[in-house]
């Protein structure tokens, strides 16, 4: 475990008792937390995209269109990506302590375009078998084409912060003593029954693994 931010930018300020910086914190959080947000800047408007993304070691990726605005603006360029979990809404004796019990993770870093064909495919069926084990042998082989227009971008850990807050209200003193109920609303993202196809062939059995997909 370390307190120290890996740099000025990564520290937590506002909230700073809430801050992590050690590395078992940051993944367990991304690996939790398959949609993030990467902000970014385009002809000079500040943009911030939704994206699936997964961690390799101390390595994050994201694929979208080769051709897409996010990949064009964010090749070789400083982004911000954030990821978040809602795990409670924190109702306080007053509306100014209001709060939520979250766990979050910030990055800072130059995206770069992941260009070998085989490391591309390779991190793709990371992704993929990610979500369900096993799934990327299942289904019909990515073509030349497919793997052409699809781009990869990876983003290094080496500049990230996480704040994770849990918890009860944290009131005024002398707030205590109102007759007011105070807690906490805990929130939990659920997993439903899968949902067939209804164009499935009558032979295209659900793997078992389906079943295995999970989020946290």
């Amino acid at each position: 475990m370390t307190d120290t931010p890996p740099s000025e930018r990564t520290r937590v300020k506002r909230y700073h008792w809430l801050a992590k910086y050690d590395k078992e914190t940051i993944h367990a959080i991304l690996d939790a937390c398959p949609h993030a947000h990467v902000g970014y800047l385009h002809e000079g408007h500040p943009l911030v995209t939704p994206t699936l993304v997964w961690r390799d070691g101390e390595v994050l990726y994201w694929h979208g269109s080769r051709v897409a605005r996010m990949i064009q603006a964010t090749t070789g360029q400083e982004v911000c990506l954030c990821a978040s979990i809602i795990d409670g809404l924190v109702l306080a004796r007053s509306a100014y302590n209001y709060n939520i019990n979250h766990r979050s993770v910030m990055v800072f870093g130059v995206a770069q375009p992941v260009t070998d064909p085989a490391e591309k495919e390779a991190q793709l069926k990371r992704f993929v078998n990610g979500l369900i084990p096993g799934q990327w042998d299942r289904l019909r082989p990515m073509t030349e084409q497919e793997l052409k227009v699809t781009a990869l971008m990876r983003l290094d850990l080496t500049e990230a912060s996480a704040k994770v807050r849990t918890g009860q209200p944290e009131d005024d003193e002398a707030d205590y003593a109102l007759p007011i109920w105070a807690g906490v609303i805990p929130i939990t993202t659920t997993i439903g029954t899968p949902e067939p196809d209804p164009r499935n062939l009558p032979e295209a059995e659900m793997p078992a693994d389906v079943l295995k997909f999970k989020i946290g």
